[in-house]
């Protein structure tokens, strides 16, 4: 048996066992996705940020159009070494999308036309009750005890059911080597890259909260994103979410997202 052909049966196994192991989390659950808290850790020390439940808030209003963005996507994908590869196999972590695309449960058949026809930036949605760490074989994505659903490289097999699993569309696959496709040296050496046949996605930069650091697209947002404990009532993302009308995408799938836009 060739080694190909022992990979392919090796991901087939595994991937019926997360089938088998996704019906059965599915068994019993009524209309709420339940995930457990894997024991992932990030060294922390006395300058580290830190929170019950992190949360973001993006303030739409202000922002005139999709090159306001630019900055806080840059930001993201730099601090991260993520390539931008040319066609459909492009990485994304932070990405912007119409407003059909972002909100497609929204019912309100007559919203002003600039909240409908502006862009609006997407990321992972760090969910409560995220259905992509359910059916992960292996834990190689996995929910910290601070919300966020980090992401273990080496854990994974690129079998893609995290992709399937996730309603928001916030993982990228690499379909090839992301390092053929970096400046050498790469824009940041201190993060990782990855490698082909692995999925990632937005981590709320638990890399830089471990150092006491805001994420990247807070920093260049200039305070048109806010980032905060969402369990601490004097918290500026609690504060804003009590003063503006807010919303969240799909959030009739019980996901319970960690991302709020101020429309």
């Amino acid at each position: 048996m060739n080694r190909s052909r022992r990979s392919f049966l090796k991901v087939a196994g595994l991937s019926a066992f997360a089938l088998s192991s996704g019906m059965a989390a599915l068994t019993g659950l009524a209309g709420t996705a339940r995930a457990q808290i894997a024991p992932g850790r990030y060294v922390r020390n006395e300058k580290s940020l830190t929170a019950k439940r992190w949360a973001m808030v993006i303030d739409t209003r202000q922002f005139r159009g999709p090159q306001d963005y630019e900055p806080l996507i840059e930001a993201c994908h730099t601090a991260h070494n993520v390539p931008h590869i040319p066609g459909n196999q492009n990485i994304k972590w932070l990405w912007l999308d119409s407003y059909p695309h972002a909100f497609p449960d929204d019912m309100n058949a007559h919203i002003n036309d600039r909240t409908r026809q502006a862009s609006y930036p997407l990321l992972c949605n760090h969910c409560s009750n995220p259905p992509c760490v359910r059916v992960c074989p292996t834990q190689a994505t996995y929910k910290m005890e601070d919300g966020i659903v980090a992401m273990d490289y080496h854990r994974c097999i690129g079998c893609r059911f995290c992709m399937a699993g996730c309603p928001y569309g916030a993982r990228s696959f690499n379909f090839r080597d992301p390092r053929q496709f970096l400046p050498n040296p790469v824009p940041n050496p201190a993060f990782p890259t990855r490698m082909i046949g692995v999925v990632e996605k937005c981590n709320f930069c638990v890399e830089r909260l471990a150092e006491g650091k805001m994420p990247a697209c807070v920093e260049a947002s200039r305070g048109k994103l806010l980032f905060g404990d969402l369990e601490d009532a004097n918290s500026t993302v609690r504060q804003a979410l009590a003063a503006n009308y807010s919303i969240r995408r799909k959030p009739n799938l019980g996901t319970q997202p960690g991302v709020y836009y101020l429309i």
